[in-house]
Order: structure tokens, then C-alpha cells, then sequence
């Protein structure tokens, strides 16, 4: 039985699936809670040869040196490595020192690899 309600529900669903936007847009930072020693770790693995992302914006005098943290350096070299690779599943974990987000983490200056 046709059912009018029924039918806009289903043209609402159609409509929200296929033309109203999705944001895929991620980036990875450090968690809060994430000690200096373990992101020290991940910031050298990421700017290493392993990581092999560019780590230059970090640098002293760089447009992202500031703030001079190990957790603000460690989230950038955190997440360009996980653009680097796509946002893979995986390259957001760093032992479990990292998260996605959907906020970016850019500052006025410095702006985040995305995707």
C-alpha cells in the first residue's frame, strides 16, 4: 500500500545519501593524556627514516615550530605521517599515543597536512 509519509522518508534518505556532503576530512594528533617520553618516540620514528614524513615545518624558525612542545611537534609529524599513507587504518596509532579528529588542528601560521 503507497503511503505518503512513507514515501518522503524514503526521498529524505535518498536525498541526505546522495547529495548532502560527508566530511572525510581526519587528522592525527597526539591524545591529551599522552606522555612526553612515549610522543618523543613517535615524533623520531615519524621524522626518521621509518616514518619518512617531512618534519622541516618543526624545525627552529620553521612556520610550525610554535609552540615549541614535544606534543604539538609530535601531532604534526603524527599526522603527516598518517596523510602521507591516506589515513590508513593503523597509521593513526603510534601505540596507542594518537587519535583521529575531525577538528583541525592547524594554528594561525602552521597549517596541518590533510587530505
Amino acid at each position: 500500500m503507497y503511503s505518503p509519509i512513507r514515501y518522503a522518508g524514503v526521498v529524505a534518505a535518498l536525498f541526505l545519501f546522495f547529495v548532502a556532503p560527508v566530511s572525510a576530512t581526519q587528522w592525527c594528533v597526539a591524545k591529551n593524556d599522552s606522555g612526553d617520553p612515549i610522543l618523543q618516540k613517535a615524533l623520531d620514528w615519524a621524522c626518521g627514516p621509518q616514518g619518512g614524513v617531512d618534519c622541516k615545518p618543526i624545525q627552529p624558525g620553521s612556520s610550525c615550530y610554535a609552540p615549541d612542545t614535544v606534543k604539538a611537534h609530535a601531532s604534526y609529524a603524527m599526522n603527516s605521517y598518517f596523510q602521507k599513507n591516506k589515513q590508513a587504518p593503523g597509521t593513526c596509532d603510534f601505540g596507542g599515543a594518537a587519535t583521529v579528529v575531525t577538528d583541525d588542528p592547524s594554528t594561525p601560521g602552521c597549517t596541518y597536512p590533510g587530505p
